[in-house]
C-alpha cells in the first residue's frame, strides 16, 4: 500500500519551493503526495503566475483561509485544517519554509501524532521581533525529519537540542526551481514595457523589494529609504514591483512621488517568470527579502539586503549577498562600490544544483518504506 504525504502551501514564497518537490513525488512509485493550500495568499492572478508557470498542480484541497492578523490567520489555519487530517490520514505532513501556514499545520499534526517535516529548516536570524523567526524555531522544535540549506543551519539546530539524525542536508528546492525556468525567464524588455521611458531600463538599472513589516510600517523608515534610493536612482535606474501592502503604505504617507518618476518606477507584482528575468539582468537588487537573497546568489547577481541581519548568512559569506540595514549612507556606499568595482562575484553553495527536491525525496521515501521500531 502507497504511503501518503500532505504537503502544505499557504503563501507566495511557498510556491517555488513546492513545485519541484510535487514533481519529485509524482516520479516516486511508492508515495502519494496530495498538496494543500491554506489561502494564506492566493487569488486568480497568483495562481496563473505561479502555479500555472511551475507546473504546480492543482491543490487537492484549499482551506481558503485569506488574510488576517497573525494570531486569527493562524487560528483559522489550525481549525480548517485539523477535519482535514482526519479525513485524509497521511503518513506525514510536509511543510516548507516560515510562513503562519507553517507553523499551523505542523502544530495540528504533531498534535494528532502525524509526523512533520520541515523543508527549509534550521535558518535563523536571531532576532525574535521577526514573526518568521517564532515561526522557524517552532516548526523545527516539533519536526520529525529537518530538511537543510546549508551547513550553518545544522549548528544552529544543534544549539537548540535536536537531534543531528533528524537532519538531512539536501541543497536548495528555491535554487531547484530557479535553474529548472531560468530558461523561460521573461525579458526584461517585454516587462517593462510600459515604463515612462522604457529606454532608460535597456542598460543598467536596478530591482528593488520591500515588504517587511520593520521597513514598511514604521513612516520614518519607510520614508529614509525611499529617500535614500531616489538619489539612486539618479546614477541608476530603479523598478520597484511592489507588494500591495507596502503600497499602501506608501499612499498613506503620501511618498508616492518619490517613486513615481522617469527613473524610479513602481510597477505592480510581477510573476515568477518576469521578476526572474528582471533580477537576471539587474546590475544591483535591493531588498529585504530572504529568498530572493538565494536566489541573486544563484543569478551572481550583487545583492543589498536592507535589513540588520539576515537568517541566510551562506548568501553573505559565499554568495553575493552584502547586508546594510537602513542607514542611507551604508546604502549608498554599497551602491557605489558596486558601481566601481562590479560586486561580489561569489560562487554557488554547496549542493545548490537542482538536484534538492530529488533528493528529499528519496529520503522520506525510504524512511516512510522502512519497517515500524517497537
Amino acid at each position: 500500500m502507497k504511503k501518503k504525504i500532505l504537503c502544505v502551501v499557504g503563501a507566495r514564497p511557498n510556491f517555488m519551493k513546492i513545485a519541484p518537490i510535487m514533481a519529485a513525488f509524482h516520479e516516486c512509485a511508492g508515495v502519494t503526495a496530495r498538496l494543500l493550500h491554506t489561502g494564506q495568499h492566493y487569488d486568480a492572478a497568483m495562481k496563473q503566475s505561479f502555479f500555472d508557470q511551475l507546473g504546480i498542480p492543482e491543490p487537492d484541497i484549499d482551506l481558503g483561509v485569506g488574510s488576517g492578523s497573525h494570531a486569527l490567520q493562524t487560528a483559522e489555519i489550525m481549525r480548517r485544517f485539523e477535519p482535514v487530517l482526519d479525513d485524509e490520514r497521511p503518513d506525514a505532513v510536509l511543510v516548507v519554509g516560515d510562513v503562519n501556514s507553517t507553523i499551523a499545520c505542523a502544530l495540528v499534526a504533531v498534535k494528532k501524532n502525524i509526523p512533520v517535516i520541515h523543508v527549509e529548516a534550521g535558518l535563523r536570524s536571531n532576532d525574535r521581533a521577526m514573526p518568521e523567526e517564532i515561526n522557524r524555531v517552532l516548526t523545527d522544535q516539533i519536526s520529525e525529519m529537518l530538511f537543510i540549506t546549508e551547513r550553518s543551519a545544522l549548528e544552529n539546530l544543534r544549539r537548540e537540542g535536536i537531534a543531528e539524525q533528524r537532519v538531512h542536508f539536501v541543497g536548495n528546492v528555491m535554487i531547484d526551481t530557479l535553474l529548472n525556468h531560468r530558461d523561460r525567464a521573461v525579458p526584461p524588455h517585454i516587462t517593462l514595457k510600459q515604463a515612462p521611458r522604457p529606454e532608460l531600463y535597456q542598460g543598467d538599472y536596478a530591482v528593488l523589494t520591500l515588504h517587511r513589516p520593520s521597513n514598511v510600517d514604521d513612516v520614518n523608515i519607510l520614508r529614509r529609504l525611499l529617500e535614500c534610493l531616489a538619489k539612486v536612482s539618479e546614477n541608476l535606474p530603479i523598478v520597484f514591483p511592489v507588494h500591495p501592502r507596502t503600497k499602501a503604505r506608501i499612499e498613506s504617507a503620501q511618498l508616492l512621488p518619490l517613486v513615481q518618476t522617469d527613473r524610479f518606477i513602481l510597477i505592480p507584482p510581477l510573476s515568477y517568470l518576469e521578476m526572474l528575468g528582471l533580477m537576471a539582468k539587474a546590475k544591483i537588487v535591493l531588498t529585504d527579502s530572504g529568498g530572493i537573497q538565494e536566489e541573486t546568489t544563484s543569478l551572481g547577481v550583487p545583492c543589498i539586503t536592507l535589513r540588520e541581519n539576515t537568517e541566510r548568512p551562506i548568501t553573505v559569506e559565499q554568495g553575493t549577498n552584502t547586508i546594510v540595514g537602513t542607514d542611507p549612507q551604508r546604502i549608498r556606499t554599497a551602491v557605489d562600490d558596486i558601481l566601481r568595482s562590479g560586486g561580489k562575484a561569489g560562487r554557488m553553495p554547496e549542493l545548490w544544483d537542482g538536484k534538492s527536491a530529488a533528493r528529499i525525496v528519496a529520503i522520506i521515501a525510504d524512511w516512510l518504506a522502512a519497517p515500524v521500531k517497537s
